[in-house]
């Protein structure tokens, strides 16, 4: 295979895997972040402390998260072809994707939310503030680069994931490597591809990283301060120094 033709299958495979990564990581964000913050909410001692619920959902979330990916792409392949009316392509592999991810990136935000700081959540309390204003402006603020760290793991395992999709026809680099690389013995275009997915792995635990740093950096920079709604000021001047 020449490289002119690896090249005319790698773009749209590339699209493909951008594409399948980039909606269940949408999607995956969206359910796991608020799930994530209610383990914490419901836990013992929590804001809205509540036992059954609590272990209700922390079961969910444990066996989600002990299937296999590969058992569940395909236990999934009846709902799948249900709910996008195929079991083949990215946008079916998106399902199992985002199913899989949501309870993995439910539990990195609850680690990340538990470590705000408990004193912090009290003093916005005796304030007067609502347990909303105290998720929106308290955990969640404080717990940002750490729930920016999960993100960035999750989109990491949903890059490899969706290489693992294509064993079942899920379309995008996976695929490539299976059909050519496999079952071909392209061992040269297999390698091209593995060479593209730690590239993509890379650039985004940098990006990953770099967020992480700024907002780390905001974070004390007075964002505490910001959080209470009061404003840094700048220290008296010392008359016996002067």
């Amino acid at each position: 295979m020449t490289w002119d033709q690896m090249w005319a299958l790698m773009g749209p495979a590339t699209q493909e895997t951008f594409q399948m990564v980039g909606v269940s990581a949408v999607v995956t964000v969206l359910l796991g972040l608020p799930l994530g913050v209610l383990l914490v909410l419901t836990d013992k001692g929590g804001l809205l402390a509540n036992r059954a619920v609590n272990k209700a959902i922390g079961f969910v979330v444990n066996i989600a998260r002990s299937v296999p990916f590969i058992i569940l792409m395909i236990a999934l392949i009846s709902f799948t072809r249900w709910l996008v009316g195929t079991s083949i392509g990215w946008q079916a592999a998106t399902v199992p994707l985002t199913i899989g991810a949501i309870p993995f990136f439910a539990r990195l935000v609850e680690t990340s939310v538990r470590e705000v700081d408990r004193g912090l959540i009290e003093a916005v309390q005796s304030m007067g503030g609502s347990t909303w204003t105290i998720v929106r402006k308290t955990l969640l603020r404080e717990a940002l680069p750490g729930i920016v760290a999960s993100v960035t793991t999750t989109v990491i395992t949903l890059i490899s994931y969706s290489a693992m999709a294509g064993t079942v026809g899920g379309g995008g680099l996976g695929t490539l490597a299976v059909n050519y690389g496999y079952q071909r013995f392209e061992t040269a275009f297999m390698w091209v591809i593995v060479a593209e997915l730690v590239i993509l792995v890379t650039a985004v635990q940098l990006i990953g990283d770099f967020a992480v740093q700024r907002l780390a950096h905001r974070g004390r920079t007075g964002g505490r301060t910001r959080l209470l709604g009061r404003t840094p000021t700048t220290p008296d001047k010392d008359p016996v120094a002067s």
